[in-house]
């Protein structure tokens, strides 16, 4: 007898970001996919970072909560969260557990296999290990990420970048990770505009040179940077407007930066931004400069991109699989702030390039990273893991060649 794919997803918290959108979307998607039932477990989302939960308004029945289920390392709480997932995977029982995040990847995989569950998933949206934390807190997600990843089936990397770093810190071998590039709903952007109206809203006059930034306002995002970087380019391009896409707990410590070094007339806090709302903000904008420290592939990359505007990054973890240097952007190593301006100050003096680089850029990305190329790649590899399995399902007769 063939059954229908269950199929739970867990992550700590469903906050506006990037990994939290990429997984509310993979979830949503595989809904409407036939012989396949899908399920999300979050820990709770609180706080200034906004909440993706109204996504599911629609579908309540898609979406519950381990109430013990916290991004910082908690022991009791993480003891309690384990035991909440554990019970709450049971009771679904499914063929494949599905995790995201540093959190919620750990624990859930591991109750994931104190459950039983007969296939387990994992997607690095960002490494949980490396040189932006400290040495102990390092050892212990990369031993920890270790562990888990010996019974963890498969992984899904948002960039190649992210294989290679858990390949080199011995996690995985070669054959269990896929890249699946994070997809969004191309059209608002591919149909973003420098609206007038959006600009008077905000405050932006028709000569000024608009540098758009979408990140939390919070660790390593680099806005320090950015801020140190404006106040070095505002010399020869008075009319720079930064546009901070976002909020977050720094946002205090963000503006007392902003104030000391005096550019209070150069910077627009937006503030909270529905995800709806990213692109109509992206069209004002005449390029997006991106200065994380740790994100595997970053959507705010090719969300500007897609809207035709052109990119400056870190060359950190997966950015050059999109900001592809002197095609689509520009790349420079993490600190190298005098290679960000000349690059700011070379796209301010040059519409033309902006416009060149910002076209390949809405080609490149309106080929890789429409949401429905993502969903489809993430149930093929359900069923092709499946089958591999010997799970006979109701889809695998004919979607699986």
């Amino acid at each position: 007898m063939r059954d229908e794919l269950r199929v739970v997803h867990v992550i700590t918290r469903l906050i506006v970001g990037g990994a939290q959108e990429n997984t509310v979307a993979s979830v949503l998607g595989l809904h409407r996919k036939p012989g396949i039932a899908v399920h999300l477990i979050s820990g709770p989302t609180e706080g200034s970072e906004g909440s993706l939960e109204p996504c599911f308004r629609g579908t309540p029945e898609l979406l519950s909560t381990a109430s013990s289920l916290v991004r910082p390392i908690h022991p009791w709480k993480d003891v309690r969260a384990l035991t909440e997932l554990r019970r709450q995977i049971s009771e679904r029982k499914p063929h494949l557990v599905h995790t995201h995040s540093g959190k919620a990847g750990i624990l859930g995989r591991l109750a994931a296999r104190r459950a039983k569950v007969p296939l387990i998933v994992h997607t690095i949206h960002g490494p949980s290990f490396g040189r932006f934390q400290g040495a102990v807190a390092n050892a212990i997600f990369k031993q920890a990420e270790r562990s888990v990843g010996r019974y963890t089936d498969h992984f899904i990397s948002v960039a190649d970048a992210m294989t290679r770093q858990y390949l080199e810190a011995g996690i995985g071998r070669p054959g269990q990770f896929t890249r699946i590039l994070s997809g969004f709903e191309l059209e608002p952007f591919l149909q973003a505009r420098n609206d007038p109206a959006m600009r008077a809203s905000l405050g932006l006059k028709e000569k000024d040179f608009v540098v758009a930034n979408i990140a939390r306002l919070t660790e390593l995002k680099g806005h320090e940077d950015l801020f140190q970087v404006a106040k070095g380019v505002i010399e020869k391009c008075p009319h720079l407007k930064l546009l901070l896409i976002g909020d977050g707990p720094l946002r205090p410590k963000f503006e007392e930066v902003v104030r000391a070094l005096g550019l209070e007339q150069h910077v627009n806090f937006t503030g909270l931004v529905e995800p709806s709302r990213v692109a109509s903000l992206i069209g004002v904008a005449d390029c997006l400069v991106h200065l994380s420290l740790r994100e595997g592939l970053p959507r705010a990359l090719p969300q500007a991109l897609a809207a035709g505007k052109p990119v400056i990054s870190y060359d950190c973890d997966g950015a050059a699989e999109v900001c592809l240097d002197g095609k689509t952007g520009f790349l420079a190593q993490p600190g190298d702030l005098a290679k960000i301006g000349r690059h700011l100050v070379q796209f301010a003096g040059n519409p033309d390039l902006r416009r060149q680089l910002g076209e390949a850029g809405k080609e490149f990305v309106r080929e890789q990273f429409g949401v429905n190329r993502m969903v489809d790649a993430i149930y093929e590899l359900y069923l092709r893991l499946c089958q591999q399995a010997g799970i006979r399902l109701m889809t695998t007769a004919h979607e699986v060649s």
